[in-house]
């Protein structure tokens, strides 16, 4: 048998975070004590109102399929979620479950972005995004992001990269890999520019209700034209139980219904009914107080980073990661997060992954882990910065 590779995987490049993770993974292996400052991952898991509704779940049989777009009840509570954040009315009716925010993604994209078509992301950003571009046929356009921008597209960025060819941007606020969010004010400018242009905007919000400082915000309040993607796996804890969701434009919902129903069927019906049990009052009283505590390893880890010679030009106000400078040691991150693993054992991820505009000179490091932990990696590598 005789067979090769479509060619649309040849513009697809390894996630090269996993390569200094099975790195790290090796030395483990080895009896070495690894730190993890790598996956973007919680440490905490699902409480135990959510663990118990999946057991119910299951007990009870409800292990079925469910409609393509969720279940009325996920979709009904979701949309009450955002009235009772944001103070704004979602119709139920726009929500669409989704296998994970990637599902939530493909099915958005699929939808909207045309083949040799253009979508404007920031650089640096969450890599598994360009890449369903270009497994869709399309053509993902990174916008150089720099500090004095706090690591976020203006609309005076996205207006110059405009051609003809664009079909529209996705943004995330907060974003992966800086942990920085977008204004308000700078978002809707970059809203009624792209519609203007009659493009599509999508807004990455995985991360949204863990913001530090100030209090969470929704693209979804510019508009009903404006896509959303949000996820269960970062602030609601269950990264392994791939659930997610998108509020899209009603005229857009009959479009991903058929999509979800050829490329999914449906999300897993046991994640759906668990999740249920996220919007409990005892549950959100939990994620309260782990919000709480992610901010308080930020606030320890910000300047514990500072004192060692990272540069952070673009204090993190959200999601759980820190995109530090690291020029002061190398000159390339890869070369350094490799060196520093080898000599120290604290696992940190090297900026090329994110995109190629100066991504040599930073690393993510990321805070979802014990504070105990967070210590340890500090004290590891003050003594090998020091050296």
């Amino acid at each position: 048998m005789t067979w090769r590779p479509a060619t649309r995987t040849e513009g697809i490049e390894p996630f090269y975070v996993m390569e200094i993770v099975k790195a790290a993974q090796r030395l483990a292996d080895s009896g070495r004590s690894i730190v993890h400052l790598s996956i973007g991952e919680p440490d905490f898991t699902a409480p135990p109102p959510v663990q118990a509704a999946a057991e119910q779940a299951i007990r009870s049989g409800m292990t079925q399929y469910t409609p393509a777009l969720g279940t009325d009840a996920l979709r009904e509570a979701i949309a009450a979620d955002y009235a009772r954040r944001f103070q704004i009315a979602v119709d139920p009716d726009r929500v669409v479950v989704t296998a994970g925010a990637s599902g939530a993604l493909l099915l958005a994209l699929a939808a909207l972005l045309d083949r040799d078509r253009t979508l404007l992301m920031p650089d640096p950003s969450y890599p598994c995004n360009r890449h369903f571009a270009t497994v869709l046929g399309g053509r993902a356009q990174l916008l150089p992001c720099g500090p004095q921008s706090r690591f976020q597209p203006t609309a005076a960025m996205i207006e110059d990269a405009w051609t003809v060819h664009a079909a529209g941007v996705l943004l995330a606020s907060p974003s992966n890999p800086t942990g920085t969010s977008i204004e308000q004010a700078v978002l809707a400018e970059i809203a009624d520019l792209v519609r203007a242009r009659a493009g599509f905007l999508i807004v990455d919000e995985i991360y949204q209700g863990l913001s530090y400082g100030h209090a969470p915000s929704t693209a979804l309040s510019l508009g009903e034209d404006i896509l959303a993607l949000a996820s269960f796996s970062k602030y609601f804890n269950m990264t392994g139980w791939r659930l997610g969701w998108l509020v899209a434009p009603r005229a857009l919902v009959p479009v991903l219904e058929k999509l979800a129903q050829n490329l999914f069927i449906c999300p897993s019906a046991v994640a759906q009914h668990a999740a249920l049990a996220c919007f409990s009052a005892d549950s959100l009283a939990i994620y309260e107080a782990r919000r709480e505590e992610f901010q308080r390893r930020r606030d320890f880890l910000v300047p514990a980073l500072q004192r060692l010679g990272f540069e952070l030009p673009a204090v993190p106000d959200g999601a759980f990661y820190i995109y530090a400078g690291i020029r002061r040691f190398a000159a390339d991150s890869w070369r350094f997060a490799f060196d520093l693993l080898r000599e120290t054992g604290v696992c940190v991820v090297p900026g090329r992954d994110f995109g190629t505009a100066d991504t040599a000179g930073y690393v993510r490091i990321s805070y979802a882990n014990k504070r105990e932990k967070l210590e340890e990696a500090v004290k590891r590598m003050e003594q090998y910065l020091s050296s």
